[in-house]
């Protein structure tokens, strides 16, 4: 797919450009072309107002420009030339010139341009060769060519430089969203395999009630997990869609609080101790529900990867017209490699995967929260302590 959409891409803009090349220098070739022949007929007009100089054929003064020529017939009916004309061909190429009847044309034949004009006097023909005309238009449709290519081929290399840059970011998602596709099948068919594995024993009769109860807790967990997942893909799927969202002053302070509450004995049970300092009365304008679900993905996370017997701190603090909303827990270092990527979607550390009912899809819902109320969000970890912070404007 990604090979088809650098092709499409280069495709295009080749036959756009080459529409372009073609239109312009086209135009370009047109006008000169018109020009040379408007200039070319005014020389022949003025060439028929100069006076003869000669009444016989071989006269033939100097003062025309050597592409043209006049011949004039006199009321004897002889033929005087002037200019740079063929003698040996006069008679012919004037009697053509009479007999095509038109005041201006070409003789293809000769390659010849002709003005005629007649008078009491006489009749006068001016001819013109058109070969330096064509030469001079072969050599501008050669130069036009020349610089056509060349501009196809530097343009060629531009967009396929273009074309890697612009689909890059592209190739990136869907080269995680093909991990992601299969790290979400390994997810669901272990829970899977659980679920039927002990559903299929849960049919058995050698078992007695102890194990039946044993195996319809396994299915249980393992449905949870599953759940987790499904819910945590609608959630980014429900982000993409960019919905509108219904914001309203919320009391942050009270919502980081209220938040807190639930996850104190979930914090106990693993031998941790959680601390919830905030200051009173920050308000910001947003969505209460995302407001409230991004601190408790900040929290669960904390829950996850913090190390047993330590202390977690949930802190709310007002910055000027700004607030702060820090979680800061001690784990394993994060790698300055996965702190430039632990917010992006489907992203997850290889030493967590399989873990903690982990999908790599938290910070990333987190991050869009964030965004989606005018914030800022990082993470910073340094000798065992981690600390994500979030910056949002107060409202209200």
């Amino acid at each position: 797919m990604i090979k088809k959409l650098k092709l499409k891409f280069l495709s295009v803009n080749m036959i756009i450009v080459t529409v372009m090349l073609i239109v312009i220098f086209g135009l370009i070739i047109f006008f000169t072309a018109s020009a040379s022949e408007k200039e070319n007929l005014q020389q022949l007009r003025a060439a028929l107002s100069m006076p003869p100089h000669s009444d016989h054929v071989e006269d033939a003064p100097p003062s025309l420009p050597y592409q043209i020529f006049v011949i004039r017939q006199t009321p004897r009916g002889q033929l005087a030339v002037s200019g740079n004309g063929d003698y040996k061909i006069a008679e012919e190429i004037f009697s053509a010139a009479i007999a095509s009847g038109k005041r201006e044309g070409v003789l293809k034949e000769y390659n010849l341009r002709f003005c005629v004009m007649n008078t009491p006097m006489d009749k006068s023909v001016s001819f013109s060769d058109l070969s330096v005309e064509q030469a001079m238009l072969f050599r501008l449709v050669r130069t036009c060519v020349f610089i056509s290519l060349l501009a196809l081929g530097a343009f060629f290399i531009v967009s396929l430089i273009l074309a890697r840059w612009i689909v890059r970011p592209m190739e990136t998602v869907w080269e995680q969203q093909k991990q992601f596709a299969a790290d979400a099948s390994h997810e669901l068919k272990t829970p899977l395999t659980v679920i039927i594995t002990n559903a299929e024993l849960l049919r058995s009769n050698k078992y007695g009630e102890e194990k039946r109860t044993r195996f319809a807790e396994s299915i249980l967990t393992m449905a949870e997990q599953m759940r987790g997942l499904t819910e945590s893909l609608l959630e980014l799927a429900r982000s993409d869609a960019r919905t509108e969202i219904a914001f309203e002053i919320v009391d942050f302070s009270e919502l980081t609080a209220d938040s807190a509450l639930p996850f104190e004995p979930l914090f106990f049970e693993k031998g941790l101790t959680l601390r919830c300092e905030t200051e009173k009365g920050i308000t910001v304008k947003g969505s209460r529900s995302q407001l409230s679900r991004l601190t408790d993905i900040l929290l669960d996370n904390a829950l996850k990867y913090s190390y047993p017997n330590t202390e977690a701190v949930l802190s709310l603090k007002k910055r000027g017209n700004t607030c702060i909303l820090s979680m800061e827990s001690h784990g394993d270092t994060i790698s300055k490699a996965d702190l430039k990527n632990i917010f992006r979607r489907f992203y997850r550390a290889d030493k967590v995967r399989g873990m903690n009912k982990s999908y790599g899809l938290g910070l990333s819902i987190a991050e869009n929260i964030v965004k989606e109320h005018g914030g800022g969000i990082y993470a910073e970890s340094e000798g065992g302590v981690n600390r994500f912070y979030v910056k949002l404007g107060i409202g209200g």
